[in-house]
């Protein structure tokens, strides 16, 4: 397993799928949507996907908490689910999203070491700021980074610089992890030692660029940081 270089001082992290589970708002009322919970979480997860990248391409950028609604939306409708309270009720769970387990452990550890630690994200700035306090990994995060500031989502290449220009430190000493292959390719494209965190066992990207480091979960990451 490789290990991160020395001069790393900085570990930044994407937030949806990442530090935060994008399944839990499904998964909260899976006794009111029954069996086809995971699947109907699974493509509300790849139609906001689709609609960020898809915007960018046009040029018709709205922020990503509009992006997740009209993904549900096409979701529901998919399902045909005709249920508005029920969507708000997803929409609610899904601004306070819950994060993995292991999440406010790792931060704890990289902040002890002296870590500068992060978020790079597509959400919206009032998103990040939900999730981060329901999670309560607010004091957890020197900076929450988003797209919003130059309104374009990733994988454009002016995300990424978003980290250097606010932290006025070189890209190779930044740690990016990301449980999006593509987003840890394009991570790594930018000059960060990046890890992809494999949540579900993903076959490799056939994308340039690959990750330094390939991991189940977050667990792992201040092992590979040499954090004690």
């Amino acid at each position: 397993m490789n290990r991160a270089p020395r001069n790393i001082k900085a570990c930044i992290f994407d937030a949806y799928g990442t530090l935060f589970d994008v399944n839990a708002a499904a998964r909260a009322l899976g006794d009111e949507l029954g069996d086809v919970w995971l699947p109907l979480a699974e493509l509300w997860r790849a139609r906001q996907l689709n609609y960020s990248w898809l915007r960018s391409l046009t040029g018709a950028h709205v922020d990503f908490w509009q992006v997740t609604a009209d993904a549900l939306d096409f979701v529901l409708e998919n399902y045909k689910i005709n249920d508005p309270a029920l969507r708000q009720r997803l929409l609610d769970l899904y601004f306070n999203a819950a994060c993995f387990p292991e999440v406010p452990a790792m931060l704890q550890r990289l902040k002890a070491a002296g870590l500068i630690t992060g978020i790079l994200s597509n959400g919206a700035p009032a998103m990040l700021e939900a999730a981060c306090h329901t999670a309560g990994v607010a004091d957890l995060l020197d900076h929450v980074i988003s797209v919003e500031e130059i309104g374009v989502f990733k994988p454009d290449p002016r995300v990424y610089t978003l980290v250097t220009d606010r932290l006025k430190i070189p890209a190779d000493a930044v740690a990016f992890h990301s449980s999006n292959g593509w987003d840890a390719h394009a991570g790594k494209r930018s000059g960060f030692f990046s890890i992809w965190i494999n949540r579900t066992g993903q076959p490799r990207e056939r994308l340039p660029n690959p990750p330094d480091v390939i991991l189940n979960d977050l667990s792992e990451v201040p092992g590979i940081l040499g954090v004690a």
